[in-house]
């Protein structure tokens, strides 16, 4: 990856009311004008008809798409405009993944030269016990004994 390019997921919402064919095309076409624009498409993900949190543009559902895509900033305010001008999408959102990503290994590293440093827990209190019971003399080592009889 290049120091411009960076990956981006965009999320859209089309109206359930759309054709299946008529979906299709518009993804298409969104498709074709990110490459078109510079983005490299990764990957399309057809998440299908979903429920609402909440009702946008007077619909309860919608048709949910995802798309992964790399490139510069560019490509990027293209889409987002042809998104927010194409009347069939009732809502979408862009996320820059990239800084996400970085920011998760980074974390994940840092945990990992963290574990590696302290010795885990359930052996050093393990340890701690086994010495404590050596200490004590055999009779309180073995538990309480009942007298029953």
């Amino acid at each position: 990856m290049g120091a411009n390019m960076r990956t981006y997921e965009v999320m859209f919402i089309l109206r359930p009311d759309l054709p299946e064919e008529e979906s299709e095309k518009l993804i298409a076409g969104l498709e074709a004008a990110a490459t078109q624009a510079g983005a490299q498409l990764r990957h399309t993900d057809r998440m299908g008809r979903r429920r609402l949190a909440y009702r946008v543009r007077g619909f309860a559902d919608g048709t949910y798409v995802r798309l992964d895509l790399e490139g510069g900033a560019e490509p990027i305010h293209e889409l987002q405009h042809r998104l927010h001008v194409t009347e069939p999408v009732i809502k979408f959102l862009v996320v820059r993944t990239d800084e996400i990503e970085r920011r998760f290994r980074r974390d994940q590293r840092r945990r990992e030269r963290r574990a590696a440093r302290k010795p885990a827990p359930a052996a050093a209190s393990a340890g701690s016990e086994a010495s404590s019971a050596e200490s004590l003399p055999a009779a309180e080592a073995a538990g309480p004994v009942s007298d029953a009889s």
